[in-house]
């Protein structure tokens, strides 16, 4: 599994995961128990992860995007 991006935003994942899965590219997000263990504060950063193959897929999908960065 290789690292695609990182986000404190919910609502940003959500929509990041969309557009991987309306390409057909399956995504995992890592760090998501963490996250329910903060109380929801979104001090750590959840990883979208994905397989190697699909990185170079993924990483253009989401610069056509204009979503191709860490926050």
């Amino acid at each position: 599994m290789e690292h695609l991006v990182s986000t404190t935003n919910g609502v940003r994942l959500s929509f990041l995961l969309a557009l991987l899965a309306d390409a057909g590219i399956e995504a995992v997000v890592f760090d998501a128990n963490i996250s329910a263990l903060e109380a929801g504060i979104g001090v750590f950063p959840r990883r979208i992860m994905l397989p190697a193959e699909r990185l170079l897929a993924a990483k253009t999908l989401l610069e056509d995007a204009g979503e191709f960065f860490d926050d």
